[in-house]
């Protein structure tokens, strides 16, 4: 059963059209890619669909249309989203950023619960509980954005680049949990992502973007290795 659709949806910033007729799905339970070289689109429709860019098309999720909602009403209906660059909440504390996750929540045992979830998950972010977010190094940071993204028990996590700026053993890690996260909790992901083999070791499908449009969508085992997807990281 399909989760969420995109059907021919544009985007623009300001006068600059980036995305064009981009379609992709993603079903329940599911985890799609979206690949493709820097300025491909990628973040682009992550935004479009979290309402934080002015978008056309169609965007349905449970079947309703949210193209046009504000993102703090896109993120109500369980779509969370980790942005590129982590957005981690500098002044608060481990903890507190947590909460600060689930914030819409009303359910305190379970709020609880849900923070020693993440810090089983994270157990670096565990001996980190009392610092606060800017005190982290990029890799706890990362971990600390995933980890208030779960905290708000959504459907859908939209993931954007996260192994952006980290060594490879931390990119690693991350994706460790990210994959234990899906086996666990059968959250639906979309995510964005650079590095080709982390994609493709955690989504069951992709779709690669070049100047903002669909150029090749497939399986991973069919996108694994093909020439289509080293030319789109090439940027050619």
């Amino acid at each position: 059963m399909t989760l969420l659709e995109l059907e021919d949806v544009t985007a623009w910033y300001g006068p600059v059209q980036v995305l064009d007729a981009v379609s992709l799905t993603v079903p329940d339970n599911g985890a799609v890619g979206i690949l493709g070289a820097n300025g491909a689109g990628k973040t682009t429709t992550l935004r479009a669909i979290s309402g934080a860019v002015r978008a056309g098309g169609r965007i349905t999720f449970e079947g309703r249309d949210i193209r046009g909602m504000r993102p703090e009403q896109v993120a109500g209906l369980g779509i969370a989203h980790v942005p590129e660059g982590r957005g981690t909440l500098g002044q608060l504390t481990v903890r507190d950023n947590l909460r600060v996750g689930a914030y819409l929540r009303k359910d305190r045992r379970g709020v609880a619960s849900d923070i020693d979830y993440c810090l089983d998950l994270f157990p670096q972010l565990k001996d980190r509980i009392s610092s606060s977010g800017a005190a982290l190094s990029g890799g706890e940071q990362q971990m600390l954005a995933v980890a208030r993204a779960i905290m708000a028990k959504p459907t859908l996590l939209l993931l954007d680049e996260a192994s952006l700026g980290l060594a490879p053993s931390t990119a690693k890690n991350v994706y460790e949990a990210i994959r234990r996260l899906r086996q666990d909790s059968g959250i639906a992901m979309l995510v964005v992502e650079q590095n080709a083999n982390l994609a493709f070791s955690l989504v069951d499908s992709a779709t690669v973007l070049e100047a903002g449009r669909n150029v090749l969508t497939g399986s991973s085992a069919e996108l694994r290795g093909m020439d289509e997807i080293r030319r789109a990281y090439l940027g050619g």
